[in-house]
């Protein structure tokens, strides 16, 4: 197969090459893998933990290469050494909550005589199909788990931030235990469709529309499919909230990593009476946010990551301001040294007719829409084919959960935004078309690796009572 050319967000220019798997090598890999998560899953958990400790110190010996990588494939720098340290603290998190997970139960049942063993078992193959946005930290977020509960696993990361796959293998070239069960692989849409049809369970993170095909081709061979999908979250800010709190967390929550993220606030819904000082605050803030250029630490926001992502901002702010809505700050795509760059952006004026509203940005784009009731704003942002996460803002914590309960979302910050890329302890599901299957979250991000497994024991020689009688 012919090598993909991968373009770097900063200057534009084509400097890295991957080289895609044929279908027989990926199959070897395959094989290769499924071979050695036997003995993987035999060993105890101990000696798993000890293993990924193992990485955990590969990982931080030679941290400056792979955030070097990162900042190859994105661009920024400061999110990049971020994904690294999340990576890190998760690989401790899991590390610590595995043995209680993990640990067999053994419980009477309603019957005196027979007792209940609940075991569990790994999905001998785990797929994971990662995207660009989050380059390493979303190859990890399900390969740790699955990991740690006796699964072989084989990551295809996006083609177009691919540098941190190298480096990453370098430091599983340390740890000879883990190397023989999880690996990583180059390619494009076609390398991850046929990873689907050879591993056990799929874990894919990206748009609806390749979501829908993964799920359908899952469906096919009746192996599980975990996706996280798109988003298009919302804010909702009542009157009695606090305005430079709210400002803030939604600023941040909308153009961290350029707002190249699924649970990015992409729809502001502030009430009419505060509309006006919400306004100018979000600008007067949004405005002290500098590019990172020429250098990465020029300043906060970094470039866009993929061109065709810059043809979508565009195409989204031109419907917007054709139909009526103002640019507060920001409002364009410029090219700079190669690179396409978007400024923190504040549109008001804008409406449900509008694509910005409606569909997915992954930019650093606010649009802001004022509401006369509280009604109006639930049903403005429940008007989506998302339900990923949202936001609430209010003077007190009761106000903003009685919105909250009638969001249709599988994650609501109260007073704050965005916070599932923080908090990772509890389970959520996504609604709507943002994704399907168990929590990547909470203790559920670990069990959904395993297949549940039930021994019914029977603890005395008694006739049981429903036996034919002879």
């Amino acid at each position: 197969m012919s090598k993909i050319p991968v373009r770097n967000p900063r200057t534009g220019a084509i400097d890295y090459w991957i080289a895609p798997s044929t279908s027989d090598q990926l199959a070897a890999q395959c094989d290769r893998l499924r071979i050695a998560q036997t003995a993987w899953q035999a060993v105890d958990l101990a000696q798993r933990i000890a293993t990924l400790q193992q990485w955990k110190q590969a990982i931080q010996d030679h941290r400056e290469a792979l955030i070097q990588a990162l900042v190859e494939d994105t661009g920024r720098l400061d999110v990049s050494v971020l994904e690294v340290n999340s990576v890190l603290s998760s690989l401790d998190r899991w590390c610590r909550l595995a043995p209680e997970l993990l640990q067999d139960l053994e419980n009477p049942t309603a019957i005196p005589f027979i007792h209940l063993r609940q075991d569990a078992v790994p999905y001998p193959l785990v797929g994971v199909i990662s995207p660009w946005n989050f380059p390493l930290l979303l190859a990890m977020i399900d390969t740790i788990p699955a990991l740690l509960a006796g699964c072989a696993v084989i990551v295809k990361p996006s083609e177009i931030a691919p540098r941190f796959i190298n480096p990453l293998l370098q430091m599983l070239e340390q740890v000879p235990m883990l190397r023989d069960v999880f690996t990583l692989i180059e390619g494009a849409g076609e390398t991850g469709a046929a990873l689907v049809d050879q591993v056990d369970l799929v874990c894919f993170t990206g748009s609806v529309k390749t979501g829908r095909q993964v799920a359908e081709a899952a469906a096919k061979r009746f192996i599980p499919a975990f996706l996280e999908l798109g988003g298009k979250d919302p804010a909702i800010v009542l009157e009695s909230a606090n305005l430079n709190l709210a400002t803030s967390a939604i600023l941040w929550g909308s153009v961290v990593n350029t707002g190249q993220s699924c649970l990015s606030i992409e729809r502001i819904y502030v009430a009419q009476a505060i509309a006006k000082p919400f306004t100018e605050q979000l600008v007067a803030k949004a405005t002290q946010l500098k590019l990172a250029y020429p250098t990465v630490n020029s300043g906060e926001i970094g470039p866009i990551i993929a061109n065709r992502q810059a043809a979508i901002i565009e195409d989204q702010l031109q419907d917007a301001i054709e139909k009526g809505a103002i640019v507060q700050c920001g409002g364009k795509v410029e090219v700079l040294d190669g690179g396409l760059w978007c400024a923190p952006t504040v549109l008001t004026q804008v409406n449900h007719r509008m694509r910005i509203m409606t569909e997915e940005t992954f930019g650093p784009v606010m649009p802001i829409m004022s509401f006369t009731a509280v009604e109006e704003a639930i049903q403005l942002a429940n008007d989506t084919i998302y339900g990923l996460s949202a936001a609430v803002f209010a003077g007190s914590q009761a106000e903003a959960l009685a919105v909250g309960d009638r969001l249709q979302a599988g994650a609501i910050s109260i007073n704050d935004a965005a916070l599932t890329a923080l908090i990772h302890e509890g389970e959520k599901n996504a609604f709507n078309y943002s994704g399907m299957g168990g929590s990547r979250m909470g203790p559920a991000a670990l069990k959904r690796f395993m297949r549940k497994k039930a021994y019914l024991i029977k603890t005395n020689p008694v006739p049981d009572p429903w036996w034919f009688k002879s």
